[in-house]
């Protein structure tokens, strides 16, 4: 059977990342991840919308994954663009100078299918069987860097997602000032937060679905898969270690009082933390707590998969 490659890019708000992927007949084999953090929503203006710098570091880093794409023989690259690029006034441009220079058509997805092909990687790697009937009724969260998504699943069906302008580093810019941030900053930037959740709960309770009534929490995307690696002490990431990881309330509390209490320089010498995260890591972990409190939950399973896989999974599909 002839075996074909595949990438697919998450053009993020924080973070940029390349899948490649073998398809032999119906089977998805990873072959690479690669990540550049490039944070494309820096300095982002509603009136503009992204900055000319941030739009200029992730076009580089696009050329190189052009290059790898290339290298490794992918039949097509496929490219999506989530949060800060729906979000810009400037995206056309932005997508225009990408498809010049590297020849990557960008589909810029709405938050509802960002949901649908994070569901879609997610449910690839949590392990629970092969029953769907034994599958949980869960809640999803995958936190960005300019929007953090929501998804109710039932029997591995989605049956609702809400994506809600709450990301990292929108939240980093507007409330950490200092270094490290004063409990005033904290506290503001936590009233936003719980402001928001209290807002999606709302609209879970007047919707179809009632409540999500869920016996799992699952978490995916940097943010999640990062505290995973400091709770495990990783010097050197590895998904497999990340994948169906048990994430507790607690120890997500403890990363998260000992990073509010430390310089940003002391953050950049924990070896598990991410190049590039050592501000979002704040607001992050102020977002799961928030989600877990709120809904009740005690801990989270984390995925390594997500909006990646599931673009893949999504083509091998249709």
């Amino acid at each position: 059977m002839q075996k074909v490659n595949y990438a697919s890019i998450d053009i993020g708000t924080n973070t940029l990342r390349l899948f490649i992927a073998e398809f032999e007949g119906d089977k998805l084999k990873p072959i690479l991840v690669k990540r550049i953090i490039t944070r494309l929503g820096g300095d982002f203006k509603e009136d503009i919308g992204m900055d000319a710098s941030s739009m200029e570091r992730t076009l580089d880093a696009l050329k190189v994954f052009a290059g790898i794409a290339k290298g490794y023989d992918a039949k097509d690259i496929f490219a999506c663009a989530t949060s800060v690029v729906r979000r810009s006034k400037n995206k056309d441009v932005f997508v225009k100078r990408v498809f010049d220079a590297t020849g990557i058509k960008i589909n810029v997805i709405s938050g509802d299918e960002e949901a649908g092909l994070a569901l879609l990687g997610v449910l690839s790697v949590i392990e629970w069987g092969t029953d769907l009937k034994s599958i949980p009724k869960c809640l999803v969260i995958d936190i960005g860097g300019g929007s953090t998504e929501f998804i109710a699943v039932d029997k591995g069906k989605m049956l609702g997602s809400w994506s809600m302008e709450m990301g990292v580093v929108h939240l980093t810019e507007k409330y950490l000032k200092s270094d490290p941030p004063t409990q005033k900053e904290l506290q503001d930037m936590e009233m936003e937060i719980e402001r928001t959740i209290y807002d999606l709960r709302f609209k879970v309770f007047n919707s179809e679905l009632r409540t999500p009534n869920s016996e799992l929490f699952i978490g995916t995307a940097g943010t999640i898969t990062t505290l995973a690696a400091i709770d495990l002490n990783l010097e050197v990431y590895e998904p497999k270690k990340i994948n169906n990881y048990t994430l507790t309330y607690n120890a997500v509390k403890k990363i998260y009082n000992y990073f509010t209490a430390i310089t940003l320089e002391e953050r950049q010498k924990v070896l598990s933390l991410e190049k590039g995260r050592e501000d979002l890591i704040i607001p992050g972990a102020a977002i799961v707590l928030k989600a877990m409190e709120s809904f009740g939950f005690t801990s989270m399973t984390v995925s390594d998969a997500g909006l990646l896989e599931g673009i893949l999974i999504k083509h091998l599909e249709s």
